[in-house]
């Protein structure tokens, strides 16, 4: 299979790269910026340059964005430019071009505020039926995005995928009071619990939502960690989630207590990717209790592929 990665210079778009070289598959990269991983440099706004990267193409991982830390650095036109003009160019040019298959890279930002409980209510079950309120042109733009790749299916019959990712970045927490109150390995494995995913899963499911698309048609998927919650943990969540995690992984207190970690105050939400393990057979291996038994053998709890593509940053270097 012919598989166009965009955004290949990336994070995700260079974990897509490296594992799809390793492969059968044939992999195409395109990027704004060169990298060891970008066959072709240009914009995927750029119609020409889409058309022509799009020729011999069956499948499509569309991982290219503005992402949220460039909230500070970029306007919203030109948000508009890269999350909604850009996707709509590589759809069009997808179904001029006969693709059989379409993987967008959305995100759980795209919930917005409707990932914030009420006062004094438990935390948000996120499924995928939970309506988004985007709360910033980022979540808005990729918003947009997945109505267009719905649009194109139901038009043109175009099997799109929607894949909305949490965080899975290594760089540090973009809010100071959680860097204070953390070291970065607590903080990324406490997010474990509830809204973070190791790279290595979430390039796994990407590949699975390739082989089921043209079956699928159009979904939406949350692609995240399992967590050990249930809804029955929601209230206590937001009280004592130290408790509701000892309950669920006992041996995390002795491996927090070596390192002088700790547990989060309150954990606001929950992403379940229920959905995406049942219809995409999707087996996400990176999950809390892995970790801490890594922990527990003084082993890195990420993934080797997430240690090989390591900190990008998002802005360019002036």
């Amino acid at each position: 299979m012919n598989i166009l990665v965009t955004g290949s210079a990336g994070h995700l778009g260079e974990a897509l790269m490296r594992t799809l070289r390793s492969t059968r598959h044939v992999a195409f990269g395109i990027d704004l910026l060169p990298s060891p991983y970008t066959d072709a440099v240009g914009s995927i706004a750029d119609r020409a340059f889409v058309a022509d990267a799009m020729r011999g193409v069956d499948a499509v991982l569309h991982a290219a964005t503005l992402h949220k830390p460039h909230l500070v650095s970029h306007t919203r036109q030109q948000f508009v430019d890269v999350n909604v003009t850009g996707t709509l160019t590589l759809l069009e040019e997808a179904v001029a071009h006969g693709v059989g298959a379409f993987v967008y890279t959305s995100t759980t930002s795209a919930f917005g505020n409707a990932l914030v409980p009420q006062a004094d209510g438990p935390a948000t079950w996120i499924t995928e039926d939970v309506v988004p309120v985007p709360k910033n042109i980022y979540g808005l733009t990729k918003l947009a995005a997945e109505h267009l790749c719905e649009l194109m299916h139901r038009s043109h019959g175009l099997p799109c995928i929607v894949l909305r990712t949490s965080r899975f970045f290594p760089e540090d927490d973009d809010l100071p009071e959680r860097r204070d109150a953390h070291v970065d390995a607590n903080l990324k494995l406490n997010e474990l619990l509830h809204r973070r995913a190791d790279i290595q899963d979430v390039v796994d499911a990407h590949l699975l939502a390739i082989e089921r698309a043209p079956a699928l048609g159009f979904e939406r998927y949350i692609v995240s960690a399992t967590s050990p919650f249930t809804e029955a943990d929601l209230h206590e969540l937001q009280r004592d989630p130290a408790a509701v995690v000892a309950r669920h992984v006992p041996a995390y207190a002795e491996q927090y207590a070596r390192r002088g970690w700790t547990m989060l105050d309150a954990i606001d939400r929950v992403y379940v990717n229920r959905k995406a393990r049942d219809e995409l057979g999707w087996r996400p291996r990176h999950d809390f209790a892995m970790s801490v038994e890594h922990l527990s053998r003084d082993a890195d709890f990420r993934s080797p592929l997430a240690r090989a593509i390591g900190a990008k940053g998002y802005h360019r270097k002036r």
